[in-house]
Formats: C-alpha cells, sequence, structure tokens
C-alpha cells in the first residue's frame, strides 16, 4: 500500500480552535474580529477538519481558497468543507461572523446524510464559494447568524436543534440568493451528472487519469462527458481531471518538508521530472518557484 506523504499543512478541529466561550462545543459562531484576535496564525494556509463560514461585514484586503484569490468586501460570504487550504491578508478593521460545525453536525437532524451537498457553495469548488449579497439578503442573513451567535452562548431546550434550523435557514437563504443571480439553462439531470463525476474525480485524481474511466463510472460514453463538460463549465472533461491534479499537488507543495519526488510519487507520476513538466506546462512556474511564490506571499503578507 502505497504511503501517503507527510503532510504539515496545520489542520484545526473545532476543539482546538474552541476555548471554552460557547455553551454548544459543537460548533462555533462568533464576530470576526475577536476569533481574529484569537486566533492570529490563521492567515497562514491551514486546513479546516469542520465547515467553515464567514460573512464580512466590513473590511478589506484578500482572502484565498485553494490558491484562489478573492477581494474582500462587506456583504461577501464564503463557504469551505473540510479539507480545502486557506490563507488570508486582511487590511484595516475586519468584522463579520464566523461559524464552524463539524460534519456530523446534521447527521442526528437531518435523514439525507448528503443534504449539504446539494448546496453548490459547498461542494468545494472555490470560486463557487464565495458569494456577493445583495443589501437585503445580507441583512437577513446578517440577523439570522446574529440570532446563531446568541443562542451559543445560551443553554437553552434544544439548543443544538435551533442552532441547526438557524444555520439552514442561513444555508438555503444564500443558495436561493444565489440561484438568482446564476444563469439558469442546463437541465438538472446534467448538473447531477457533473456533480457526480467531480465527486468521483476527488476520489480518484491519483489513479484514473483518463476521461472513459470516469464515463464507464457514469455509465455513459467519453463523447457524452466530454460535451457536459464543455457545456457547462466550458473545458474538456479531461481539464477537469488535470485541474484535481494540479490542485492536490498545490496542497502538498505548501509543505516545505514534502520533497518533489514524494509527491511525485503520491500523484502517480512516473518521476519527478514527469511532475516538474506537468506541473510548469499548466501553471507557468515549476513546483519549485511555485512553492518560494507563496512562501514569498506569506511572509509579505
Amino acid at each position: 500500500m502505497k504511503q501517503k506523504v507527510k503532510n504539515t499543512i496545520p489542520v484545526y478541529d473545532i476543539c482546538s480552535l474552541s476555548r471554552g466561550g460557547s455553551a454548544q462545543e459543537d460548533v462555533i459562531a462568533e464576530p470576526f474580529a475577536p476569533y481574529l484576535l484569537k486566533h492570529p496564525n490563521l492567515h497562514f494556509p491551514h486546513r479546516h477538519s469542520f465547515y467553515h463560514i464567514v460573512l464580512f461585514t466590513e473590511g478589506a484586503g484578500f482572502h484565498t481558497i485553494d490558491f484562489e484569490r478573492f477581494a474582500v468586501s462587506p456583504g461577501q460570504i464564503y463557504f469551505m468543507v473540510p479539507g480545502q487550504v486557506h490563507s488570508w491578508s486582511f487590511e484595516g478593521g475586519i468584522d463579520g461572523y464566523v461559524i464552524n460545525f463539524p460534519e456530523s453536525f446534521f447527521q442526528s437532524f437531518l435523514a439525507d446524510k448528503h443534504y449539504l451537498e446539494q448546496f453548490r457553495f459547498f461542494r468545494g469548488i472555490a470560486k463557487d464559494s464565495v458569494i456577493q449579497l445583495p443589501q437585503k439578503a445580507f441583512g437577513e442573513v446578517a440577523d439570522t447568524i446574529a440570532k446563531i451567535v446568541a443562542e451559543t452562548q445560551t443553554h437553552g431546550a434544544n439548543g443544538m436543534d435551533m442552532l441547526r434550523a438557524r444555520l439552514l435557514e442561513v444555508l438555503i437563504t444564500v443558495s436561493r440568493e444565489n440561484s438568482m443571480q446564476t444563469p439558469h439553462g442546463a437541465p438538472q439531470q446534467n448538473q447531477l451528472l457533473l456533480y457526480n463525476f467531480r465527486k468521483l474525480v476527488d476520489e480518484y485524481y491519483a489513479e484514473k487519469r483518463l476521461p472513459k474511466e470516469y464515463a464507464a463510472m457514469l455509465y455513459i460514453t467519453p463523447n457524452h462527458l466530454n460535451a457536459l463538460c464543455n457545456d457547462l463549465l466550458g473545458k474538456a472533461a479531461g481539464e477537469v481531471i488535470r485541474d484535481r491534479i494540479l490542485l492536490e499537488a498545490k496542497r502538498l507543495l505548501v509543505n516545505a518538508d514534502n520533497g518533489i519526488a514524494e509527491i511525485a510519487y503520491q500523484l502517480n507520476f512516473t518521476d519527478n521530472s514527469h511532475l516538474t513538466r506537468f506541473f510548469k506546462k499548466h501553471t507557468g512556474v515549476s513546483p519549485e518557484e511555485f512553492r518560494r511564490n507563496l512562501a514569498g506571499a506569506v511572509k509579505n503578507g
């Protein structure tokens, strides 16, 4: 069995970020400014083992999700799933709300264990997870999150269920607003097929590189899969697979202790030169340059 490359990106769980300030220890919900003061190291690249939501009410600067950079603005809300790499660099006063909750949070509450996956912003695609809310929706979401924060400080009856209900209200409100902003037209069946393809790629990207392998698992032809990806994403199925491999390579390169040869082995490249050629062809820089640039950005951030 192949041994995984050592992962030294800091991975934070709920317990490591909770300092006993909440009556509901399974969830963290609090104003963002004091959260930042308590956790100053979170501006460095790190991963979460939990779902993470931030609503900005004021501030500027930027944050990155899986190496995609997003400018901060009041009214913006972002969503992250466990495992994504995150960092931020803020300017001036920053505030808003943060909510962290574990994967198990809704298990006893909802019959469908995959319920959260229906929300586009919880599918692990960075560009789909950052949403600018219009004023009315922003006010509604901020009010509901403020109630969630207040609920975490009480010992009211059925407190966890109230948190779950209010959090679902936030998710559904944002999802409805986002669907109004997103162009329609693709049949639901095609959207589901694309979603299932991406889930398979997430699971098998290191061992299956060909679109025809995924098409077989989806019981469709390779041409159908390519047409689907081109129609909904503007890129071929092979590019979706390639992009996922590149993302994982970038995640592993965050760790200075991971040698290029180790990463190449983990991602099933024949050797480190093969990985280097692949990486440079599609990013414009070598793995070593990417690592140096990232270290410089963190230092200067």
